[in-house]
């Protein structure tokens, strides 16, 4: 079984309007900051559908970043094989160009030979920023997994670093995280990492599974403070598993790690033994505690909806002073289910 048919059924949620499971922004409310109840309820960027392509079947893990005056978007895609990564370019957060692949498959490497999928480039810390990039030694820096076999996620994935001048051309390095390296919570396979710097250590989350079906999946930390030898953080898994019933109690995964008004919040999304997936939050005063919340940021859709079977994998920038989350969508029924990429916001459209 491979991770999207174990993250399961339709979850009944609502298209875009506050209620009460997203209430009304108010000044008093300390999670109004967070919230974006306002889906966009189309797909900003989905499967190319042309055949060859690297994103022909699905896009997924979008990361959201501004660059030069303009947006721009990391995406992974999937051709039937294997993840590969693209870039996309934007002015307004909504109509998207594809710029084509950034990190290909390489037949020669065993370690990317079926996939490789960016999920993070260090960029600044602020929550209502821009999400401007940050630059070490003249190269910006993206944090990557990739899976060891080919098909959907398949085999213990890895983690690593690759750096570049101009975001198209990247020279990844070796492996900075194995998951025969880590404790028991992470021995199946390493995902999503988030790369970030506060002071001066970086800091690399990142979700992992646990062996065996059906496995789980929590979220850990590692620091460094060269890019190079990296330590596991001795409070790992910083993120665990609810309690049964709760909305994470089978995965708390993805993480993203950014700062609101001297507080750092992680954005993650939760898959319940209930069958939904969500986007949820964490709120801390330092990066190795963090207080789950107990609320749901961005819900799965209403039948028929763009995201009606999971809304998750978060991704979050500001514009114009306007948070907006974007996240993966998935409708329909396996194997004709589509996967996409889209955006919900803190005010209406």
């Amino acid at each position: 079984m491979d991770r999207r048919h174990f993250i399961g059924a339709a979850a009944a949620g609502f298209g875009g309007m506050a209620s009460a499971r997203f209430p009304a922004l108010a000044a008093d409310d300390p999670l109004a900051p967070y919230r974006t109840p306002y889906k966009y309820r189309k797909l900003v960027l989905a499967g190319s559908g042309e055949k060859g392509t690297f994103d022909e079947k699905l896009v997924d893990c979008p990361f959201v970043f501004s660059h030069e005056g303009r947006f721009f978007m990391t995406y992974v895609g999937w051709d039937g094989a294997g993840y590969q990564t693209g870039i996309a370019q934007s002015d307004d957060l909504i109509h998207w160009r594809r710029k084509g692949v950034i990190l290909a498959r390489d037949p020669q490497d065993p370690i990317t030979r079926y996939n490789i999928a960016s999920a993070s480039i260090l960029r600044e810390n602020d929550m209502l920023s821009p999400g401007r990039l940050i630059k070490v030694d003249g190269h910006y820096v993206c944090a990557w997994h990739a899976y060891p076999g080919a098909g959907y996620e398949a085999g213990p994935a890895v983690i690593g670093l690759a750096f570049s001048k101009d975001l198209m051309r990247w020279e990844k390095t070796p492996p900075i995280l194995f998951p025969q390296d880590g404790a028991a919570w992470e021995e199946g396979g390493l995902y999503k990492p988030f790369l970030m710097r506060e002071g001066g250590t970086y800091h690399l989350f990142y979700n992992a599974k646990t062996k065996g079906e059906p496995w789980r999946e929590q979220t850990g930390l590692a620091t460094s403070n060269d890019l190079k030898t990296w330590r596991r953080h001795p409070a790992s898994p910083l993120l665990r598993n609810g309690p049964k019933g709760a909305p994470d109690d089978r995965f708390a995964s993805d993480p993203v790690v950014l700062r609101h008004r001297g507080q750092w919040a992680m954005f993650y999304f939760g898959l319940s033994t209930d069958g939904k997936a969500r986007d949820l939050l964490a709120l801390g005063d330092d990066l190795t505690d963090f207080r789950k919340v107990p609320e749901v940021l961005v819900d799965a859709g209403p039948p028929g909806s763009v995201d009606e079977k999971y809304a998750h994998k978060p991704s979050i920038v500001s514009h114009r002073g306007v948070l907006h989350h974007f996240y993966c969508a998935v409708s329909g029924k396996w194997p004709e289910e589509v996967r996409g990429i889209t955006v919900a916001r803190a005010t209406p459209w």
